[in-house]
Order: C-alpha cells, then structure tokens, then sequence
C-alpha cells in the first residue's frame, strides 16, 4: 500500500483551503477573522460553527465536532483519509505517487477490483446495445428517440439472457468475490450463476468523477410488470455495496458538470434525467429514487448555486418535494420548485411543449414560500370567511419565518395582491408571531445556556479545577502555535505528565515529541489523533485566548505555576513540622519553609 509521505498530505492541505472547501457544503458568513454558519453534523437555529481561515480548522461549539480539510471531508462524505487525499489531490491538480497495488486493507482491495468489475459490465452491456440480440432494446430507444451522443453520453447499454455477463467476467479473469460483490450476479441455491439483470436496459450509475459505481435496469416488456405469477419490477438497482449507497449519488451528476451552471435541475428517474438532456436541458440530475437524501444534498449544496425540484406531479412527488425542502433549507440553499401544467412529469412535459418552453419553466420556478403558500390553497375555498382566516394564519406561520425583511416585505406584496387580502392584516399577523417567537426565543436561549454551563462545571468538577483547567487550555492553545521560543520556556518547568486533564495530557505528549524536531509540523498531528482529541484541539484553536503578548502570557502562566508549586510544598513542610522529632531535620525544614516564604514574597 502507498503511505503517503507527510509532504504530500501537507502540499494537498496546503492547496485546498478550509473555506473554499466547507462553503460548497454550508453557507458561511464573515464575523471578525472567522467564519461561522449552521453546523451540518447536527440540527440547530443559530450558527456555532466556526471555520478559521488563519488556522485551516473548523469547530462547532454546539455538537463539539471538529478538525481540519480532511476531517471536514471525511465527515461530510462519509469517507476514508485515503479518499479524502485523492479527492483535495484531484481538486488541486496535484499527482499523487501510485502503485500498482495501493489498497492497505483486503476492504480496498475488493473496492478497487469491483470498480474494474463494473466498469468491464458498462462495456459489455453498452457494445451488447448494438448486436441482433438486442432488438427489444433497440426498439426501445427508438422509440424514446434516443440519439447515439445520449447513449454515449450515459453509456446506455443491454444486458442479455441468464448468465451471459458472468461467463464474459470469469473469461475476462475476475474472481468470483468482487462478481459477487458489484451486485451483478447473483448465486443460486444450487450452485450455479445468474446474471442480475436480464433482458433489461441498463443505465450505469457513476459517482461525481466519472466511476461507475451500481447500475438501474430498466425492464422492456411492460407486461412482464403485472405478469399475476412472476411479476416483475420495472427497475432493479444495485444493491449496496462497497463501493455504491444509494443515498450518497446523484444520476447523471458526472455528466452534468461538464457544463458549468448555477442552476442544477433535480428529478425522479433516469430516463427523466436521459430525455431532458437529450432536448437541451443539461444541468439536470436523478434522485434515485423519490426522496432526496442528506448525503445527497450536500453533494447539490457543493456542486450548484441553485437547485431546482422538479419531481412528479403525482403524491409521492409532491411528498418528494416537501421533504428535499426541508433538507436544502437546512443547509442553507437556494432552492426553488419547478410548475409544470398540462403533463405528468418533466419528461411528457418537454416532449410535448419543447425545450423553450421548458427553460422558461426553468426560469419561473418559484421559491419555498410561494410553494407552501401555493399548497396552503389545496382544499381551502377562499369565498367563504373560516377559510380565508385559517389561509391569512398559516401565511403568517410561514411568512415569520422569512428572516430577511425585504424578502419578506416582497412575498407580503406580493400574496395581498394574488389572494386579495390587505398588506395590513399580514403585516399584523406576521409581527405577532415574531415578537412572540423572539421573546420565547431568547427565555429558551437563556435557560439553554444556563443548563449546559452546569453540565460543563459539573464535568469540569469532576476532574479538574476550572481555573487551572483554562491555563491548561492556554498553554496547549499557545504550543498548537508553533512558537518555538515559548515552547522552550515552558518545557523547562511544565512536563507532559504535569497536565492533570488527561486529554491535555495526551496531546501534550504528542505536542512536545513534534516540537522537539527540528522541523515539527503541528497541522500533521490533528490527521494523527482521533476525533475526541480532534475537537478539544479545534476547540482551543477557534477559542480566543485574548493573548496579546505572547511572552507575558507565557511568564504569567509560569509564575502561577510556580506560586502553585510553592505553595504546596509550603503546606507540606508545615505538615512534617508539627509530626518531625528529629531537632537536625526540624532545622532543614526550617530552612527551606524560610526559602519558600521568601520565594513567594518575590512573585506575589
């Protein structure tokens, strides 16, 4: 296995910035030197989570995560260190040493030989497309009107009867372990092999740089789906394997941003996401599936400025729609949800009225609140009085929300003229509820605050004093700075083993041991530690220890330790004084408690 050296994991570091990084994910907002907004790692109101330009770190103070670009990534993504490097390599052009064999565990072994598996699949179903046997298929995309640069595009492809793939696989060489493994064949009770997918067209799932990593099948005689004694689905996916979740990938993203937009389209199916592409419609992706994902929307959050819902027209579309909301608002995007009339979903619709058509839908897709205004409408008749009431109070829920007040003012315009309600009667209802919410909201706040500052002091009593606790803290804030000269001084009187929190202690050891070398590298040691440590380092990077002179800091911090030191020995010499019996030894302790008084005397 390749062990990258310290140098290239410092140059990948180096090159990809912990802003520019975390901003694809979450939206950020410059207060003082850092950079704070909604924490992705856990549900919260009000921003805790730091990002430090200077110190390449992030911290949230809320759920305590932290780290640096690769802990970020690794979090977000759900990935190995090895797979964040080359993902931080690759963004910053940076070649990384290979070898032929570069999985250290059997796990990433299997991974990249069930990678070389889908990929031999993607050729023999896409070649398959083009041979007599494959008429069905053929018919098909004849029929959906499919050009040669679409199925190239997608590499579409045919897969043929019983075991035909896995005969091409074991001829080809590959084991039946990673066979097993991508999901494309399955094994029979008695022994035998079948190939997964059968006589289906087949649509190859390929991961943000262009990997396949599952596949969709798409079943070619309809009858076959209501077929009373062996029914069968109209698409089969992959299962989950080792190298495909479900819920991790978007269909066609790859694809997508070869064409650089600040509009993402999002749909249902891959034939949506095939048809839309094909009449110029190119930024557009598929779910998977009929609801959006966290994970997925993240990977939206990073790879477009605004995302555009465009699932079915049906229930579950509109289900869909509802809880992708929820999910893009959370991580702060702009999202809005495409109105098609007059077709059941983005596929018919294009069709029939055509791409201009299309793109001005596009354009007019309208905005989380005029979406949930909109469905308000949906079994309410706005003639009678009780309705029109109940409609005004639930705008108002939704309008108090808003917390930009010139978007809010434009919607208030803007739902008085469509609904024939005065601007008045909203504005009075909507500033009920903020001054409602507002006040509730900080009687909340206080008592939260309240309740985790005890649970803090109750942890912090429980090992260690609070104040010796922050200069603990203090001087590991001022070792992660790299200052040499500080580190000197303070090695003379304070040794790892002195720390009496036992996290300071650990990170100490391993603070010390760096700053020994000649040319120690701090920013290594937080990829060395795990995440516990991690987020108490992060911690005390984000915290300003309003140090302005570094020097003084670090005398004073030393004088009270000497203090300390004193006066403990101070204690324990009296305590032998009343117990000692020996005249020359009472002299001795005589002696040194007059040394230790007059010692005291000079610091105080």
């Amino acid at each position: 296995m390749i062990r990258y050296s310290d140098e290239i994991i410092e140059e990948v570091r180096q090159n990809n910035d912990v802003v520019d990084i975390i901003s694809q994910y979450v939206h950020l907002t410059r207060k003082g030197r850092n950079y704070f907004g909604l924490c992705p790692f856990h549900s919260e109101k009000s921003p805790s989570f730091s990002v430090s330009p200077d110190r390449q770190i992030f911290h949230c103070f809320g759920c305590g995560v932290g780290g640096n670009v690769y802990t970020f990534l690794m979090k977000i993504e759900g990935i190995t260190f090895k797979e964040s490097l080359e993902q931080l390599a690759e963004r910053a052009n940076i070649q990384l040493p290979t070898l032929e064999n570069n999985a250290d565990t059997a796990r990433e072994e299997l991974k990249a030989k069930v990678y070389k598996v889908n990929e031999f699949a993607t050729e023999f179903y896409h070649k398959n497309l083009y041979q007599p046997v494959a008429k069905i298929g053929q018919e098909y995309v004849k029929k959906r009107k499919m050009n040669q640069e679409t199925l190239e595009a997608y590499r579409i492809g045919f897969s043929g009867k019983f075991d035909e793939l896995y005969k091409a696989l074991k001829a080809e060489g590959f084991g039946e372990k990673e066979i097993l493994e991508s999901g494309l064949v399955n094994k029979r009770d008695n022994g035998t092999y079948i190939d997964r997918y059968r006589e289906r067209l087949m649509f190859p799932i390929c991961d943000v740089r262009g990997k396949v990593i599952g596949f969709g099948g798409r079943i070619l005689d309809d009858s076959k789906i209501k077929d009373p004694k062996f029914p069968q689905p109209k698409y089969i996916n992959s299962p989950e394997n080792v190298v495909y979740s479900k819920g991790r990938h978007l269909f066609g993203l790859n694809v997508a941003k070869k064409d650089a937009t600040k509009k993402l389209l999002i749909v249902e199916g891959y034939m949506d996401v095939i048809s839309l592409h094909q009449r110029g419609i190119t930024n557009v992706v598929g779910a998977l599936g009929t609801a959006l994902t966290e994970q997925q929307g993240w990977l939206l959050r990073k790879s477009t400025e605004q995302v555009i819902l465009g699932f079915d027209a049906d229930g579950a579309g509109q289900t869909a729609i509802a809880r992708s909301m929820e999910i893009l608002q959370k991580m702060g995007c702009d999202m809005r949800v495409l109105q098609i009339e007059g077709a059941k979903d983005p596929d018919e619709y294009i069709v029939k009225f055509g791409e201009g058509r299309f793109k001005l839908a596009m354009d007019n897709a309208i905005s989380l609140v005029e979406f949930k205004v909109k469905n308000l409408k949906n079994g309410l008749n706005l003639e009678n009085v009780g309705d029109k009431i109940k409609f005004l109070n639930e705008i108002a829920k939704i309008l108090s929300k808003v917390e930009n007040t010139m978007e809010r003012e434009i919607y208030i315009e803007k739902i008085a003229k469509g609904y024939n309600i005065s601007k008045e009667a909203i504005y009075a209802e909507v500033n009920k509820l903020i001054y409602a919410g507002n006040k509730g909201d900080k009687i909340l706040q206080g008592k939260n605050r309240e309740i985790k500052h005890i649970e803090n002091k109750v942890q912090e009593n429980e090992n260690i004093d609070g104040d010796l606790e922050k200069r603990e803290n203090t001087i590991i804030a001022i070792l992660l700075e790299n200052n040499k000269s500080a580190f000197e001084k303070i090695k003379q009187q304070i040794k790892p083993e002195d720390f009496k929190s036992e996290i300071n202690k650990k990170i100490a050891k391993q603070l010390y041991e760096e700053l020994e070398k000649e040319e120690g590298n701090i920013n290594k040691l937080i990829d060395t530690f795990d995440e516990e440590l991690q987020s108490h380092i992060t911690m005390l990077m984000a915290t300003d220890f309003e140090i302005e002179n570094m020097d003084k800091a670090v005398e004073d911090i030393l004088i009270k330790y000497e203090r300390e030191r004193l006066d403990n020995r101070k204690k324990e010499v009296l305590k032998q004084l009343e117990t000692e019996s020996n005249a020359e030894k009472k002299t001795q302790l005589g002696k040194e408690l007059s040394n230790i008084i007059i010692a005291l005397s000079k610091i105080r």
